[in-house]
């Protein structure tokens, strides 16, 4: 794609940016680290060094923006070289903007001291039994039936159960959240582009974990939500109810997203990959490894958010307060500066752990232990279990034209579908 070509392309609407997101991001790179796309205004950061940069700066970068994106304008006109106060002033115009994820400074510390503690190495070897046992569960049933779609049938279901379980929600409401989120548009809904966000499952989901947090009060359990009914702030006051409620759904919701979507883009590459699922057979160990190159190539975000809130810079470039900003997270970690052959999968790749897919600096992505637990898992059983996986051609194509759709949104790299052959040991 021509640096002309790409120039005429919205990120944000355009659905071949949507199919292949990696030959945009090339293309814009050749303009620059970090470049203005010219549809929306927005910088676009694509180095990894730059990427990194802003990550980190939580001072004069703001996350307010973080579930919405860069493409929609801020609520008002930027004032000043420090526009902090006017961005809290107007928080309620952003649909997320009471989320975990789009707080800045003290509020974010505070909540964020709270959810570090729940997915501790301690509370998640405490659940692996769990995980394993429904993991195998329906690793058998799909290779008895000789094959699924990874995607619907496996991914999603298991990994609202993991979390559901991890939390302590009743079994009998699990279905229907997960009903309510499959029926929801994605984050950063491409056919919605003046209202990217969809909250309503968080909404609908929040009548339940108020009561939830009400009855955990009244008679605490061996749970994640009598912790956060229990929770203090740092200072030792007592946790606000209704943030509490809030940061329980956003985590059911999004640990859901990241993790299944990983999942489904780390089995094509298994199944893709001469000799790559016989590897991992022989030596499981590999498989830590394995996703998080996974991770590099095809992360399950392929973008996050931010609005410069100081005069600030990025590398070189200078960046006014009221600057929107991409951080394409994708394109990063596919950085020729960064790592060598970017594009090629190398299993053990060295220095692989330095990737940017769930973030870096105090937004890093809270649920990533429990996505890379729970994904290895269910990969073990499923190359335990069987001697081939393979992909349906009648579905996706011959090995030399694979035909793939991805959900329409601009935050989320997820496959709709993953159509896979079973053959059992």
């Amino acid at each position: 794609m021509s640096v002309a070509a790409v120039l005429e392309k919205d990120y944000f609407t355009d659905y071949s940016i949507l199919l292949d997101p990696y030959e945009y991001f090339d293309a814009m790179r050749a303009i620059g680290p970090v470049c203005e796309m010219p549809a929306t205004g927005a910088l676009l950061v694509t180095g990894f060094k730059e990427a990194v940069e802003v990550l980190r700066n939580n001072v004069d970068f703001s996350s307010i923006n973080s579930t919405v994106g860069a493409g929609v304008p801020l609520p008002f006109e930027p004032n000043g070289s420090d526009i902090s106060e006017q961005l809290e002033q107007h928080r309620d115009f952003y649909v997320g903007g009471d989320l975990v994820v789009t707080f800045d400074d003290g509020r974010h510390r505070a909540l964020r001291s709270i959810a570090n503690k729940l997915f501790t190495p301690s509370r998640l070897k405490q659940n692996q039994e769990y995980i394993h046992q429904l993991a195998k569960t329906m690793v058998q049933q799909a290779v008895m039936q000789g094959g699924c779609d990874l995607v619907n049938d496996i991914a999603t279901p298991f990994v609202t159960l993991v979390i559901a379980d991890l939390l302590g929600v009743p079994a009998e409401d699990r279905e229907k959240f997960r009903e309510v989120i499959d029926n929801a548009p994605p984050p950063g809904n491409l056919d919605q582009s003046d209202a990217p966000t969809e909250n309503s499952p968080l909404v609908f989901m929040g009548t339940y974990f108020f009561q939830y947090l009400m009855d955990r009060k009244s008679s605490p359990k061996a749970d994640v939500l009598t912790e956060l009914a229990q929770a203090t702030y740092p200072d030792g006051s007592e946790a606000d109810l209704l943030d509490m409620v809030k940061l329980a759904t956003f985590m059911f919701g999004a640990g859901q997203d990241t993790s299944a979507k990983l999942l489904s883009n780390a089995m094509k590459y298994i199944v893709d990959i001469p000799g790559l699922q016989a590897q991992l057979r022989a030596d499981p160990k590999l498989i830590g490894n394995f996703l998080e190159e996974v991770l590099r190539l095809e992360g399950s975000t392929k973008a996050t958010t931010r609005v410069a809130r100081k005069d600030t810079q990025i590398g070189e470039r200078k960046v006014s307060a009221g600057t929107r900003v991409l951080v394409a997270l994708a394109a990063a970690n596919r950085d020729p500066m960064r790592w060598p052959k970017p594009n090629t999968f190398i299993l053990n790749r060295p220095k692989i752990a330095e990737h940017v897919a769930f973030g870096r600096g105090v937004h890093t992505c809270v649920g990533a232990p429990l996505a890379r637990t729970e994904v290895r898992i269910i990969l073990e059983h499923f190359l335990a279990a069987t001697r081939e996986i393979g992909l349906c051609e009648s579905n996706h194509g011959s090995a030399n034209a694979r035909k793939f759709n991805y959900e329409a949104s601009f935050i989320i790299r997820g496959l709709s579908e993953l159509f896979i052959t079973l053959a059992a040991n």
